[in-house]
């Protein structure tokens, strides 16, 4: 009798599993398909950077270089002055980084720690602020920043993070209001103040979210092009996003100098983010659960 039923769950158990094994086999399928169609364009970069000017766009297209230019890439730092670029654009991501994370964690704490009349408002203004356009902005404050006389300088690119940013404001907001109260309570009672509170207790609760932020803004910074064009005419003030134009002429494109910058250019944000991928992952978690509360 044990061993029929034993044949029987064996039966059950057999096309269930068959099942599951199939629709992993295609989740697995689909995921290899979006991560090839992620990577393709980063190997083109690569393998385009490799390659002379006149066999890019060679029918049929070559995967490989026939010919290994490794050439292409001091050519390309030479021509767009690599090295000052690259310093006014680190330059420009780490205060930029700071700033948001000065202002957006003081803002953050104040709506979801501190009781002051008005402060759902200045909330629901911050969200609101969220659905605008970042464009909208972008004509006042030129003829602001150009009435102060700060065009070819960094300061229209670092004064607007020192201000904060709305949706970094409402991620710690989101993280600050998760931490239990008691832990404010407790520091009171031994004397903690605000900003005690903030830097030695909540800070480190909420590291992860931290993250989050310091890598979506340092790309953010990074990857601006719109802003150091407004702001920075001067060549020897551009950035690596508006460095990169040197390879575009009215009439041509050196397209392997053009892609070896490129990379050149993404090679450290995409270093950073290798690096701090998992601090990443687990701020998302974390943003998830406290949105849950």
């Amino acid at each position: 009798m044990a061993g029929n039923k034993q044949k029987i769950t064996d039966r059950v158990r057999h096309p269930l599993n068959r099942a599951e094994r199939s629709s992993r086999i295609v989740r697995y399928v689909i995921l290899c398909i979006f991560a090839v169609t992620m990577i393709l364009p980063l190997l083109w970069m690569v393998t385009m950077s490799l390659k002379k000017n006149d066999t890019i766009f060679v029918y049929p297209p070559d995967i490989l270089p026939r010919e290994f230019n490794w050439s292409n890439y001091p050519i390309a730092m030479a021509q767009m002055h690599f090295n000052k670029s690259f310093a006014v654009t680190l330059f420009i991501t780490v205060m930029s980084v700071i700033g948001q994370l000065l202002s957006c964690t003081l803002v953050g704490y104040a709506i979801s720690r501190i009781k002051f009349p008005g402060r759902k408002i200045w909330f629901y203004l911050i969200v609101g602020s969220m659905m605008l356009p970042g464009m909208v902005g972008t004509i006042p404050t030129f003829m602001l920043f150009s009435k102060l006389k700060l065009i070819n300088t960094f300061w229209p690119l670092i004064i607007p993070a020192f201000l904060g940013a709305p949706f970094y404001t409402f991620l710690l907001r989101q993280s600050f209001m998760g931490i239990p109260r008691f832990f404010d309570e407790a520091a009171r009672i031994d004397g903690a103040g605000h900003l005690t509170i903030l830097y030695k207790i909540l800070l480190p609760m909420v590291k992860p979210t931290l993250m989050v932020i310091v890598i979506m803004a340092m790309q953010g910074s990074w990857n601006d092009y719109l802003g150091p064009l407004l702001y920075l005419h001067k060549q020897n003030l551009w950035p690596l996003s508006i460095a990169i134009k040197q390879f575009s002429s009215q009439y041509a494109v050196s397209w392997n100098l053009f892609m070896a910058g490129d990379l050149l250019y993404i090679l450290p944000i995409l270093i950073v983010f290798l690096l701090l991928q998992k601090y990443f992952m687990s701020g998302l978690g974390s943003l998830n659960s406290a949105a849950l509360k």
